[in-house]
């Protein structure tokens, strides 16, 4: 039989703040290595920016290239960002929210997320294992 289709991810995320010292660069290089190992028959496409609006713009995008999944760390726009919010909600595309540190041992404003009521699941404070947790649970949910 064929090979099963592709099932594709898209990682969009700030670069880390309070993140245990794990740079943009090396969190690039480890979701390359979760690709490596973990997805034999799957696409990861990876996006990050500063800037909002191509966050969005890059939310809406998924629709367009089919998109399955979102594994998302929304960073500082975690407690900030209804637009975001907004995006996810409106291309309906199934979402994991990931926090490298443990928001809910942050400040007080910190501790609301615009998104955890609409992610399929949150994992949050589990250093960069979250980002392996998030696809484990994406590709055993398909």
């Amino acid at each position: 039989p064929p090979p099963p289709p592709p099932l594709f991810f898209l990682m969009i995320r700030r670069p880390p703040s309070s993140t245990q010292g794990v740079s943009s660069a090396a969190s690039d290089v480890y979701m390359r290595q979760v690709n490596d190992k973990r997805s034999f028959f799957h696409f990861i496409h990876f996006f990050q920016s500063n800037a909002e609006h191509e966050l969005i713009d890059s939310i809406h995008n998924a629709l367009i290239e089919k998109i399955d999944v979102i594994i998302f760390n929304p960073a500082g726009y975690t407690h900030t960002s209804v637009a975001l919010r907004d995006a996810l909600l409106a291309v309906k595309i199934p979402f994991y929210e990931v926090h490298i540190s443990d928001i809910s041992s942050r400040e007080d404003f910190r501790k609301k997320s615009f998104f955890s009521d609409i992610a399929e699941d949150v994992y949050s404070g589990h250093g960069t294992n979250g980002y392996l947790l998030a696809l484990d649970d994406a590709i055993k949910n398909k």
